[in-house]
């Protein structure tokens, strides 16, 4: 039974402010000058009301209701179907006073329960489509959690740049629903994007890098392309945690701490979004509160199809376009792709032949991948196949012929004025090249001021060489770098896309970049070279040619 709650008006109404105060209340008539309410408690929960919006709603239009008159509203509007949301150290508690029924089907998949303490866990991702869906269903929302739906900037962010088409197109197709991945390539600008849709919406955001170099990255960007000042950017990283309205940290900072400071943001944005599936980082999509979520790459897709995950996780692809298509409308440079092939060396092959031997005795006529299950499962046989497996492989790619064949590139593009990257993925075959050509080395081991100044010295050589190991896949950014040289490779598209966005910023006077790919004849790196050229949309359209070193 609806108790007697009566608030006054003492002014008078219009015809729409009366019916807006008929959505939670009877009218009772007027008396002593006023305007006499009665609150409708089920008129309040049918509107999916609040006892916050309520009380906001009467002093809207001047009303007064009594302190007394207050409490008891708050008192009916929890002995109805209600739940409490608050905070448990870092777990939110979904507690209950009726059988949620019908309703737990259709909010199971985003909460636990917890049969002990007979409560629910909201999982983080999913806090305000459980909130939400509970008040469409008119149960009464008690949040103690004090997370806003949009935790807004006390400031506003200027952008002092203009936005390509294309950027204005992705921009605007994730405005329509503030969630999903915009897929570009390397050098397109989809940090301006992310920059520019934080400057619209004005609330408070954690970005996510892959690395600390590119963390930095982010924030030399905003001060440049904004007028943000220094002190509103937080970096919270292993030497420095400091916390800003706009916080940037790393996937590794961010999986250790992120139940912690997420509740701060309305935005994430996660650069490098192919890397989210991961096992070790998905924990940081969900366990973020965020409502509004960006994700960026250049390489969405994986091999292992996990780029399927990332969907529920940050929203579908949005928008997209290849690095062919931008070449091709000035914005990227123009490339081409050289398959330079080699032979191996008498030794090699020898050595190549006993091992492929071996192999197969161990084997046992078994697939690659029931070997590596059998290996996990302490089969001695498979073990001994996987090393020796390892040996193949580093036979093919550490021929001695690339070696020779990286010489004759680097030797005729230097003479033209080149500056040129190579890419491999052994640490010593980086040493060995980089010494034989006296070029520049950047490798993981290098602390991270090493690495910085080996990058600001090859950006202010007018040409030169530099060899990179896979610290230099994601994040390298050199505009006037015009030849690449891949030496060695995991073989996968993602990895050889990353590696040809190093080549694709447009720089001045670069007019055509070239991206040689130095493969072994006969072996699993010519098939895998084939395999990523037949893809669809490999972006290699602007011109392939083949060399033979050999001839």
């Amino acid at each position: 039974m609806n108790k007697d709650i009566r608030f006054y008006i003492n002014k008078w109404l219009s015809r729409e402010e009366y019916e807006d105060l008929l959505r939670i209340s009877d009218y009772i008539g007027r008396i002593n000058g006023k305007s006499v309410f009665r609150l409708n408690i089920n008129k309040i929960m049918k509107e999916g009301l609040t006892y916050d919006d309520v009380l906001e709603l009467i002093d809207t239009y001047g009303g007064y209701i009594s302190e007394y008159n207050r409490n008891m509203l708050r008192e009916e509007l929890r002995e109805r179907r209600s739940v409490e949301i608050y905070w448990e150290n870092t777990r939110i508690i979904l507690k209950p006073n009726f059988y949620l029924g019908d309703l737990y089907r259709k909010i199971k998949d985003k909460i636990e329960y917890d049969k002990r303490r007979r409560v629910f866990i909201i999982k983080p991702i999913y806090f305000f489509e459980v909130k939400n869906e509970l008040e469409r269903n008119n149960v009464y929302v008690i949040d103690r959690t004090g997370i806003p739906s949009e935790a807004k900037l006390y400031f506003s962010i200027k952008l002092k740049t203009s936005l390509r088409p294309y950027q204005e197109e992705a921009l605007n197709k994730w405005l329509e629903t503030k969630r999903g991945i915009i897929a570009l390539p390397t050098g397109a600008g989809k940090t301006i994007i992310a920059i520019a849709a934080i400057t619209l919406l004005g609330v408070r955001t954690l970005i996510v890098t892959f690395t600390k170099d590119q963390m930095f990255q982010w924030r030399d960007m905003f001060l440049k392309y904004t007028d943000i000042t220094y002190d509103k950017i937080g970096l919270y990283y292993g030497d420095e945690k400091r916390l800003g309205p706009i916080t940037i940290t790393t996937y590794q900072t961010a999986y250790r701490h992120v139940a912690r400071i997420s509740p701060m943001f309305t935005l994430l944005v996660i650069d490098e979004v192919h890397h989210l599936p991961a096992d070790k980082f998905k924990y940081i999509a969900l366990n973020t509160i965020a409502p509004y979520r960006l994700g960026l790459s250049a390489t969405v897709v994986r091999e292992d199809g996990k780029h399927e995950e990332l969907f529920p996780l940050m929203g579908g692809i949005v928008y997209w376009k290849n690095a062919g298509e931008l070449a091709s409308e000035g914005y990227l440079a123009n490339y081409v792709i050289r398959t330079v092939y080699v032979d191996l060396t008498r030794e090699e092959k020898k050595q190549l032949r006993e091992l492929i031997i071996l192999y197969r005795k161990f084997a046992r006529g078994r697939k690659f991948q029931e070997i590596l299950a059998a290996a996990r499962k302490g089969d001695e046989n498979a073990i001994n196949a996987l090393k020796i497996h390892s040996r193949i492989k580093q036979i093919v790619q550490k021929s001695r012929e690339k070696i020779k064949a990286v010489e004759k590139i680097v030797n005729r593009e230097l003479s033209r004025g080149s500056k040129i990257i190579i890419f491999t993925q052994y640490v010593d075959q980086a040493k060995e090249i980089a010494e034989r050509l006296n070029a520049l080395l950047l490798i993981g081991e290098m602390n991270s001021l090493e690495r910085k100044k080996t990058l600001e010295k090859f950006r202010n050589m007018n040409k030169g060489v530099l060899v990179v190991t896979t610290v230099g896949d994601e994040g390298l950014d050199i505009p006037d770098a015009n030849i690449g040289i891949i030496v060695t490779g995991t073989g996968s598209r993602r990895q050889f896309i990353q590696r040809l966005g190093r080549l694709l910023r447009k720089g001045e006077g670069k007019e055509t970049a070239i991206l040689y790919e130095i493969i072994t004849r006969g072996s699993s790196e010519e098939y895998q070279a084939k395999k990523r050229k037949s893809i669809e949309n490999i972006d290699l359209d602007l011109g392939l040619s083949e060399v033979d070193v050999n001839h």
